[in-house]
């Protein structure tokens, strides 16, 4: 008779459970615009003046009302204002950069599906007049740094897995426990099961 009740009180939990587990994997994401790519990418920083800017998105752009304005260390706008969509990317085209300092991307990327995507961020461009110019030298990246990486990831969701399993035996647990505690009513031994 026990053997029973256990039994339905990990199947009530395991019914209980399983769609709080089982929603992270079937959750979808929510897909939004947001920049995938940029050349010349947030941070960086150029020896070679670029010719233009260029922002890809992960949605599809709108070929009117898009905006990149590109400003020198002074404030100056030094992008010729010729915006160009091309599917996910839009495209802006520079006068020659002179000034070395932080140049501030502004971008305002509109598209027929998604809320206007808008943002900045800046890269670091050194003119070669006042550039030194250091030697750089080469280093070798060991295929066991590569692993060790990669490795890295897959310890940290074993990890997660290993407690989503440990909180499903002690939810399990505490399911019987509580039935054991404060279970239903008692059955009289007239009143048993035929």
């Amino acid at each position: 008779m026990k053997v029973g009740r256990v039994f339905r009180s990990v199947i009530t939990g395991t019914i209980v459970l399983f769609p709080i587990l089982a929603m992270p994997i079937l959750a979808t994401p929510a897909f939004a615009n947001s920049i995938t790519a940029s050349v010349p990418q947030a941070g960086s920083v150029l020896t070679t003046a670029p010719n233009s800017i260029a922002i890809s998105t992960s949605v599809a752009l709108s070929e009117q009302g898009s905006s990149i304005v590109v400003n020198d260390p002074n404030g100056v706008a030094v992008d010729d204002g010729s915006v160009t969509i091309d599917g996910n990317s839009a495209e802006v085209g520079l006068t020659e950069l002179i000034t070395t300092g932080v140049y501030t991307v502004n971008y305002t990327l509109l598209s027929d599906t998604e809320d206007p995507l808008t943002g900045s961020y800046t890269f670091l461009f050194n003119a070669p007049s006042s550039m030194a110019s250091p030697s750089p030298t080469p280093t070798q990246t060991s295929p066991e740094a590569v692993t060790e990486n990669m490795n890295l990831n897959n310890g940290s969701n074993a990890f997660v897995y290993t407690l989503l399993v440990l909180a499903a035996f002690v939810f399990i647990f505490l399911v019987w426990y509580a039935k054991q505690t404060f279970g239903g009513a008692k059955r009289s031994p007239n009143n048993k099961r035929k």
